[in-house]
């Protein structure tokens, strides 16, 4: 089966995201506006017990972090993704690290960006377009994160949570 590890921030940044991805995102059905904090793994039933194990391990370790988005930027020219953007973390990039250390290794397709995809798979114009019409904008949120969830995908390629993690760590 196929899982991965990502935030949901809070419905208000959510909503916001929604309110691009519903016209911008073809995923938009699929999951939630999200932080993915490890992409898509393949485990097995007796694999996702020991990975949960871990999971639980991590997130007593780590901290509560805010989280800053602070503009609209894109991935062009290595694919027409839209995202909002947001300002680097320590504590949201060793948890990253930490979930592609040890018994978690697997392979990176990219380096980790911390972003909520908000338009993807466009054509060239169409990016061009709607990125130039979104950088305009003033964005500014900041929420505190205090979990993440372990999420699964359903054979209609739709993701749902395996289990939630909370951040128990000292600050």
């Amino acid at each position: 089966m196929k899982y991965g590890v990502a935030i949901f921030p809070s419905k208000k940044l959510q909503d916001f995201a929604n309110s691009y991805r519903k016209r911008y995102d073809p995923n938009y059905a699929l999951i939630p506006p999200h932080i993915t904090v490890k992409t898509g793994f393949e485990a097995s039933e007796d694999e996702i017990k020991t990975i949960v194990q871990e999971l639980r391990t991590i997130a007593k370790n780590v901290a509560p972090f805010s989280i800053n988005v602070y503009k609209i930027s894109s991935f062009h020219p290595v694919n027409n993704v839209i995202y909002l953007k947001l300002k680097q973390n320590e504590i949201l990039q060793n948890l990253h690290e930490k979930l592609y250390a040890d018994r978690l290794k697997t392979e990176r397709e990219y380096a980790f960006v911390p972003h909520l995809t908000i338009g993807q798979k466009l054509s060239d114009e169409e990016h061009h377009d709607v990125l130039e019409s979104l950088k305009m904008m003033d964005i500014h949120f900041e929420e505190t994160i205090d979990r993440f969830q372990l999420l699964y995908q359903l054979e209609n390629g739709s993701w749902t949570v395996y289990e939630t993690f909370l951040l128990e760590g000292e600050k």
